[in-house]
């Protein structure tokens, strides 16, 4: 199998820490992004959604989305177990993940797209299209993230790892969304303590280094 990768990206990074905690090293091809490497003809027709990471298998089939190459390379490399290991565990660590998709990535990705002037022509990932950045955009995925914070900050207080007692996925999304609100120069450190210290711990990973 082959990894197509793109250092700078956190959705590339992501795949990174995974296959760090896993232990794994993958072939990897970088494509300079930046510069549209992803839209040559070749490329679009592997991933027509022009998005990185993919994975490219040796039957030719390709995965894209940081998660699904992560979930793929989690049956086939279990140990350790980042998604879980009974259904309990794997329902627990797919409800954070999901949260933390949904509730923190997903609206500081469009803040941090919209706030940018590097992305300015590209707010949605894999495109090149004249959609103007929007400072709406921004206030509101800081806003979300405030409600998400404040909701996560007491299950902290408790928990070693976002999922509970053990690190998982749900961690390494976590950091992203996280990274992300330092990237807007949001205070979580004063507002938000037991969430600081947690990011402070997952940052301080071998993994992590990136």
């Amino acid at each position: 199998m082959k990894l197509y990768d793109f250092g700078p990206a956190a959705s590339a990074q992501r795949v990174r820490v995974f296959l760090a905690e896993k232990g794994l090293d993958l072939p990897t091809e970088q494509l300079n992004v930046r510069e549209g490497a992803q839209y040559t003809p070749a490329l679009t027709e592997m991933n027509p959604f022009h998005c990185v990471p993919f994975l490219e298998l040796d039957d030719g089939t390709i995965i894209a989305e940081s998660l699904s190459i992560c979930r793929y390379l989690e049956e086939l490399y279990p140990t350790p177990a980042l998604f879980g290991r009974t259904s309990t565990e794997r329902a627990v660590i797919d409800m954070w993940l999901r949260r933390f998709e949904l509730d923190g990535l997903v609206p500081m990705l469009h803040a941090v797209r919209n706030s940018m002037p590097a992305f300015a022509g590209r707010v949605v990932p894999g495109t090149r299209n004249g959609l103007p950045q929007l400072p709406e955009l921004v206030t509101r995925g800081r806003e979300m993230l405030e409600i998400f914070l404040g909701r996560v900050e007491p299950h902290m207080t408790k928990n070693v790892f976002v999922a509970g007692s053990e690190f998982s996925v749900a961690d390494i999304t976590g950091f992203f969304a996280l990274r992300s609100a330092n990237t807007l120069k949001m205070d979580v450190e004063t507002r938000y303590p037991a969430i600081a210290a947690w990011f402070a711990k997952i940052s301080a990973r071998p993994s992590f280094q990136l």
